[in-house]
């Protein structure tokens, strides 16, 4: 089928696209330890995903930790010293060389962590003293260790995370970076909060819906002050249960959340509808219209789908004004070039999940474009 919706142009408040075709935050774990340096590899990745052609129309650069407490998995970036916004610039530079445009993601990544990765040898932190039922990795191993069990959270230490996020946004400007995406998805920090299964705080932190957004909207007005709205976006994964996410009522609760951030002027909200598109979540058809109704009616800009889509989809859900645009996950770790083989029907590279983390070159820059020789 021709995907003319998926390939035209997009602008979302400050940000322009040529394209619909969004590149994913990948976490790849390629950076230069110790230290969670970006490099001169990361940049040769993203840059082969940015001609406006051939190309992502806007790369969201993968799950970046705002502080060293905000680190849970080895070897992802950082934005938090002069070393790794050097690092970035080295990245936005290679990206901008090409024509593309590239947003990076912050992250912390509260109880989802392991001491060994934290200051100190410290616990990891979150609104609840609940343990992960996940595993991250701490070494170059990559070997899944069980998460540590988490200190619950001071209301006196939440301005300072916030200002955390706010930092590492203007880090990110001034690295270079054409936007930011607050990370409020996957059962990280913000997400820990959000739910009424996972956050444990007392009031005005905890509670009510109100309440449970309290922090996450701290984080949102502080970036937005530090950078201005309109190059920030927001992802959720309302439906998800990744790493022992709960809520009882992920509509009214993410409908809340979307209308806030729409009032903000944000640019876009990232929404992971599903892991798995042949087991769809029967509420999806539902609750996905009301968040991407609540935000955009509010205020906010773009929809942003994710969620396991191939380009047929994509090309339907923009063209029946479902999304305004979708990012795609692992199309584009395997086929740099993913617009240009969208244009032309495919074919598509197979990904090699067992270079999806760690490692070199081989499987994260050198797969080939559809002009180019295929992998033996």
């Amino acid at each position: 089928m021709t995907h003319d919706h998926l390939l035209s142009p997009i602008t979302a408040a400050e940000l322009t696209a040529p394209n619909r075709v969004w590149m994913a935050p990948l976490t790849r774990s390629r950076a230069t330890m110790p230290g969670n340096i970006p490099n001169a590899l990361m940049a040769e990745y993203y840059a082969q995903r940015a001609d406006p052609r051939t190309g992502a129309g806007i790369i969201i650069a993968e799950a970046t930790p705002v502080s060293p407490q905000g680190h849970g998995y080895y070897a992802t970036p950082g934005i938090h010293t002069d070393a790794q916004e050097a690092g970035w610039k080295q990245v936005t530079d290679a990206v901008h060389a090409r024509g593309g445009k590239i947003v990076l993601q912050l992250w912390h990544v509260g109880r989802v962590s392991h001491h060994a990765l934290q200051p100190d040898n410290q616990p990891p932190v979150s609104p609840t003293d609940a343990t992960s039922q996940s595993k991250t990795y701490i070494d170059d191993t990559y070997e899944r260790h069980p998460n540590t069990p988490p200190r619950k959270l001071d209301p006196a230490e939440l301005p300072a995370i916030a200002e955390d996020f706010a930092n590492a946004a203007s880090r990110a400007i001034r690295a270079g970076f054409d936007g930011v995406e607050i990370h409020g998805a996957n059962t990280y920090l913000l997400d820990q909060f959000t739910r009424d299964g996972m956050n444990k705080m007392d009031p005005p932190w905890g509670g009510s819906t109100e309440n449970r957004l309290r922090f996450p909207l701290l984080v949102a007005h502080s970036v937005v002050d530090a950078v201005g709205a309109g190059r920030v976006g927001y992802r959720i994964s309302p439906l998800s249960e990744h790493h022992d996410a709960i809520d009882s009522d992920p509509k009214s609760t993410f409908t809340a959340l979307a209308a806030v951030l729409g009032k903000l002027g944000l640019a876009y909200l990232h929404a992971v509808e599903t892991w798995d598109r042949s087991k769809i979540d029967p509420r999806l058809k539902t609750v996905i219209p009301a968040i991407a109704d609540a935000f955009k009616s509010a205020g906010g800009h773009a929809y942003v789908a994710n969620g396991d889509y191939t380009p047929d989809q994509a090309e339907q859900a923009i063209a029946s004004g479902w999304a305004d645009a979708v990012a795609f996950g692992k199309l584009w770790i395997s086929n740099p070039d993913l617009t240009e083989r969208i244009r032309r029907d495919g074919p598509y590279n197979e990904w090699n999940s067992d270079t999806f983390y760690g490692g070199g070159a081989r499987g994260y820059t050198d797969y080939p474009t559809i002009d180019q020789p295929a992998l033996r």
